[in-house]
């Protein structure tokens, strides 16, 4: 069973006040971890918010982040997801009345080897948290996770079966010295079978992962025209001698299967949250 009592995506602080001293400095008691997440957290965030600001001459960085909360839970959009389409994509024209006058609409890709139909296939959640069962039945193993790749990292999603160390170590992704880093750098799948002698990893990951009953992983690049939007791991209880053909074949059809199912909603769910955006700031300014 999926666990999604973290989502990795809590609510954040309209902006840091800096208008006395200590101001958003984090205590010596505070969990290291969790400084450090609440930064990057903060940091993905924070240039949607200028870019608001100045773009439609809101009052405040708050009155920014407000329109960010206010769409990303109307269009059912994870608060980074959404900041990192405004600060990615082009802005509208000067004075237009869309921000996309010219979109063609799809409709959703079909996702047979997940076994959703209807509405399912249009709900983000819905999709990943299918995606993560499908590779972790392919693999056979109950523990896995769903990263995002957002604001040049990856960012974790979901995950079963880890540990709140390795959900709060792993909850962003920035360097080279993960499976799951490398693969998103290589945009193929990437084995380790010994996650205690493989040299991928540097000793805070590799501590990381071993404390979280993890002897071995999986990582799965979720591609769409070149690009990984994604990445599904998988971990192992105990080293691997390797994954079949015919399990990588799989894998590979649901990396491919999941990663045009990303492109979609980027493309289509998103840009509908941007449209919203524009239009809720021009009415209210």
């Amino acid at each position: 069973m999926i666990d999604e009592s973290q989502e990795m995506s809590g609510p954040l602080p309209a902006a840091p006040r800096t208008d006395g001293p200590g101001e958003g400095i984090p205590t010596a008691s505070a969990d290291p971890l969790e400084v450090r997440n609440r930064q990057l957290a903060r940091a993905a965030v924070e240039p949607a918010q200028r870019i608001l600001v100045h773009r439609y001459r809101l009052a405040s960085p708050a009155a920014g982040f407000e329109l960010l909360k206010q769409t990303s839970q109307r269009y059912n959009i994870k608060l980074h997801t959404l900041a990192d389409a405004v600060v990615r994509i082009a802005g509208p024209d000067a004075g237009a009345a869309q921000w996309f006058p010219r979109r063609a609409r799809f409709v959703a890709p079909a996702l047979p080897d997940l076994a959703l139909q209807g509405a399912g296939t249009e709900s983000h959640a819905v999709v990943l948290r299918a995606a993560l069962r499908r590779v972790l039945h392919v693999t056979e193993t109950d523990m896995g996770n769903v990263q995002l790749a957002e604001h040049g990292m990856l960012r974790l999603e979901k995950h079963t079966g880890l540990n709140r160390y390795f959900t709060d170590f792993f909850a962003f992704v920035q360097d080279s010295t993960t499976a799951c880093a490398q693969a998103a750098e290589q945009r193929q799948q990437v084995t380790v079978k010994d996650v205690e002698s493989a040299d991928i990893f540097d000793d805070d990951s590799r501590h990381a992962i071993l404390q979280a009953g993890s002897r071995a992983a999986h990582s799965l690049p979720l591609t769409s025209r070149g690009h990984v939007l994604g990445m599904i791991s998988s971990h192992h209880e105990r080293p691997l001698a390797g994954l079949s053909q015919t399990q990588l074949a799989a894998l590979e059809k649901t990396g491919a299967t999941v990663g045009r199912w990303l492109h979609w909603h980027r493309h289509t769910v998103v840009l509908d949250a941007l449209e919203h955006i524009h239009s809720t700031a021009r009415d209210h300014r």
